[in-house]
C-alpha cells in the first residue's frame, strides 16, 4: 500500500530515528540530504519534513548554511535531564498506585518475576527489555497523557547517548532491588512510597552512569 503524503515524513522520521539509536548515524555526524534521499528512495521534501520532526525532538540540530547534524548528549545534559525524568516518572508511579487494580498487579508480578530471572542469569539484554516494559506499564497505569508525552520526549534524548548503566559494577542487582521496591509500593497502593522509590531508581541510574563514565575515562600516565 502506498503511503499518503501526510504520513510519509513520519515514516521517514521513524527510520532515521532508529538508525540514530542504532548508531548507524553517529552523534555529531552530518545528515547528508542527497545521500539519505537516495538511500530511502524518496524526494528531498519528505526528508526535510522528517528532519524537522527529529530537530523538534532534540535528536538532530540544524545549523544555518551547514545543514543538519545528529545531536550529541553531554554529561551536563544528562545531569539536567535525569532529575526531571526522576520527578516525572515518580509522579507516574504515584498516580499508578492510585489506579492499580488486582488484575494489574498480576501483570506486574509476571514482569517482575521475569526481571528476577534475567538478573540472576545475567541476561542483560532481556533485563533491559523487561525493565522498559515495566516502566511503560507504570506510565500506562498512571493514565496521564501529558506525563507520558514529556517522558517519551526526554527518553529519546537519553537514548541518543546509547548508555549502558547496567554495566556499572553491582548495578544490575541494585536496579532489581529498586524495581522490587517500586512494585511493593504499588501493590500496597502506597502512592508516596511508589513516588519516592521510583525517584530513587532514576537518581541511582544517573549515579551508575557517572561512575561508568569515570571508569572509562583514559587515565593519565
Amino acid at each position: 500500500m502506498r503511503l499518503v503524503h501526510n504520513s510519509l515524513h513520519d515514516e521517514v522520521a521513524s527510520q532515521l530515528r532508529e538508525r540514530i539509536f542504532a548508531g548507524e548515524l553517529s552523534p555529531g555526524s552530518f545528515m547528508d540530504e542527497v545521500r539519505l534521499a537516495e538511500e530511502l528512495k524518496i524526494s528531498r521534501t519528505p526528508l526535510r519534513e522528517a528532519l524537522k520532526v527529529l530537530t523538534a525532538e532534540g535528536l538532530v540540530r540544524h545549523e544555518p548554511r551547514r545543514g543538519c547534524f545528529v545531536n550529541e548528549v553531554t554529561e551536563k545534559d544528562l545531569d539536567e535531564i535525569f532529575p526531571v525524568i526522576a520527578l516525572l516518572e515518580g509522579r507516574c508511579a504515584y498516580e499508578a498506585a492510585l489506579h492499580v487494580t488486582d488484575a494489574d498487579v498480576v501483570v506486574l508480578e509476571d514482569l517482575h518475576q521475569k526481571l528476577v530471572r534475567y538478573a540472576k542469569a545475567r541476561r542483560t539484554n532481556e533485563y533491559y527489555e523487561t525493565n522498559f516494559a515495566i516502566h511503560e506499564a507504570i506510565i500506562a497505569l498512571a493514565g496521564n497523557r501529558w506525563l507520558a508525552g514529556v517522558i517519551s520526549d526526554l527518553r529519546k534524548i537519553v537514548k541518543l547517548a546509547r548508555l549502558q548503566q547496567l554495566h556499572a559494577p553491582g548495578r544490575l542487582d541494585q536496579s532489581l532491588s529498586e524495581h522490587l521496591s517500586v512494585f511493593a509500593a504499588l501493590k500496597a497502593r502506597d502512592a508516596e512510597g511508589a513516588d519516592a522509590a521510583m525517584r530513587t531508581h532514576l537518581t541511582r541510574q544517573r549515579d551508575a552512569l557517572r561512575e561508568l563514565a569515570r571508569a572509562q575515562r583514559p587515565r593519565l600516565a
